[in-house]
């Protein structure tokens, strides 16, 4: 199976090509989480200098009441965007890694369950039951791997589930405050 430079040579550029598939996923990554941060920062900038425009002209303790509940949900939105932005690539760049990472373990296991066979025929006589023990290790490992890999899938599902949940609530909570603090300051008016 393994007898010629050729194989070798096979197995390293399938090693070679992981990790060339892997740094491009990161790097593409990394490029838009860059994007994504230069955006925030000239949006907070920009905000920022309408902001104290706006707060150089209060004149009264109601009126700076007033402007800041109105910042508040806005800023809120605009941070939760930015995560669930965030979390978007975080978990695209995931799900990328991980398929290469599936398609890799894949071809690992297929090599092996060749070299395996390759043992088997050479075998010596008598040692059927050693291969047969092999066999088995190899057929377990790979069904646990399976096993996790479906129950990692799954929690990251109900991960995700449950921050969505979480995100709304929070946002849902932060409208209600808003709206509480707006309708103080007019009654105080």
């Amino acid at each position: 199976m393994f007898a010629t430079p050729a194989h070798f040579a096979e197995i390293q550029k399938g090693h070679i090509d992981t990790i060339y598939a892997l740094s491009h996923a990161v790097f593409g990554a990394t490029e838009k989480l860059a994007d994504l941060n230069i955006a925030a920062a000239k949006a907070l900038l920009e905000e920022s200098s309408e902001s104290a425009q706006s707060y150089i002209g209060v004149r009264d303790a109601k009126e700076l009441l007033s402007m800041n509940a109105g910042f508040a949900q806005p800023t809120l939105e605009k941070f939760v965007s930015y995560n669930r932005n965030l979390y978007s690539i975080v978990a695209a760049a995931g799900a990328e890694i991980s398929k290469i990472v599936e398609v890799r373990i894949a071809d690992s296991n297929r090599k092996i369950s060749e070299m395996v066979e390759f043992a088997a025929k050479n075998a010596p006589a008598g040692s059927e039951s050693a291969v047969s023990l092999f066999k088995n290790a190899v057929a377990a490992s790979n069904s646990a791997y399976d096993t996790f890999s479906k129950a990692a899938r799954q929690a990251v599902t109900v991960a995700e589930s449950n921050l969505a949940a979480a995100t709304q609530a929070t946002l849902n909570a932060a409208s209600a405050t808003g709206e509480a603090v707006r309708s103080a300051g007019k009654k105080a008016a």
